[in-house]
């Protein structure tokens, strides 16, 4: 690894190929598939299908609910508060993974309570920005995060959950992911964790520290990102398919200075996928591995 003296390489330097490929093959393949089907639907339209379909299909009385972050989750909290309002649901409580989700909970007249390490939570629904196709390994966290979000809190409800539904749209299901992770890194020695993680996966992704305004860069600029528990956070960005996310996350989690990443491997998980077409419903229940 280069040592922190040598940080200008890190800055300017692109990464060709990696000696030693992290990516592994084994995969964990859902172990159910369903198919609800309507006719042809919009984009947006579609969308809104999936996020009152999980909340109709899922969503019980007197659940405490987390509340994910993103378009269909705002449209599920909506649909939520509707179904609140009309009394086909009752003593529902909604715990909010962002600030975003919290407004629109308030707005839609959804009790809520904050995330505390003891809290029992039911179920919950979240976006993602990419689902790897047959393990139903999840990205999330791409994003621009607001004032007060938290890739660690969103995390955290996501694994306290005893029910989990990632509602998403069709080209965000695929294997062989591209794009970035985000990786949240320890501020100090930020540039000897950043050039680890760039030797690591040499070739195969950059790694941009993210800025909070102006120009994206490998520096972060003047103005980096500095999340509301004190991180920066690393775009790892990937431009050669990734063959399995798991052991892309695996292999983050052993750098010295990671506090913790963008990808998520919870089980059970199901994914509500909408397309024009209906409805693809996966569910992951074990964690059986093919090969």
């Amino acid at each position: 690894m280069a040592s922190v003296a040598s940080s200008s390489s890190f800055s300017t330097r692109h990464l060709l190929r990696s000696p030693t490929p992290l990516l592994g093959r084994r995969r964990c393949r859902p172990n159910f598939l369903n198919m609800v089907t309507r006719s042809c639907l919009d984009d947006s339209s579609a969308l809104l299908h999936a996020a009152e379909y999980t909340v109709d299909k899922y969503v019980k009385s007197g659940m405490v609910v987390g509340l994910g972050s993103g378009h269909a989750s705002g449209m599920a909290i909506q649909h939520l508060g509707r179904l609140l309002r009309t009394g086909n649901l009752k003593d529902i409580v909604g715990i909010p993974m962002s600030v975003a989700s919290a407004s629109e909970a308030a707005k839609a007249g959804i009790p809520l309570d904050t995330y505390q390490e003891s809290s029992q939570i039911d179920f919950a629904f979240d976006d993602a920005d990419a689902i790897e196709e047959g393990t139903l390994v999840a990205i999330i966290g791409r994003r621009k995060l607001q004032g007060g979000e938290s890739i660690i809190q969103e995390k955290s409800i996501i694994n306290a959950s005893n029910k989990l539904v990632f509602i998403i749209e069709e080209n965000q299901y695929k294997g062989g992911l591209e794009g970035s992770i985000p990786v949240l890194i320890q501020s100090p020695n930020w540039m000897a964790t950043a050039e680890e993680i760039d030797d690591m996966f040499l070739g195969d992704a950059e790694v941009w520290r993210r800025p909070s305004m102006g120009q994206a860069g490998p520096l972060g600029g003047d103005f980096p990102v500095v999340t509301r528990e004190g991180h920066n956070i690393l775009d790892v960005i990937f431009t050669s398919p990734i063959e399995n996310l798991a052991e892309v996350a695996k292999s983050l989690g052993k750098v010295d200075g990671v506090v913790d990443h963008g990808v998520v491997s919870k089980i059970p998980c199901t994914v509500v996928i909408a397309s024009q077409n209906g409805l693809n419903i996966l569910d992951k229940l074990t964690a059986d591995i093919v090969g």
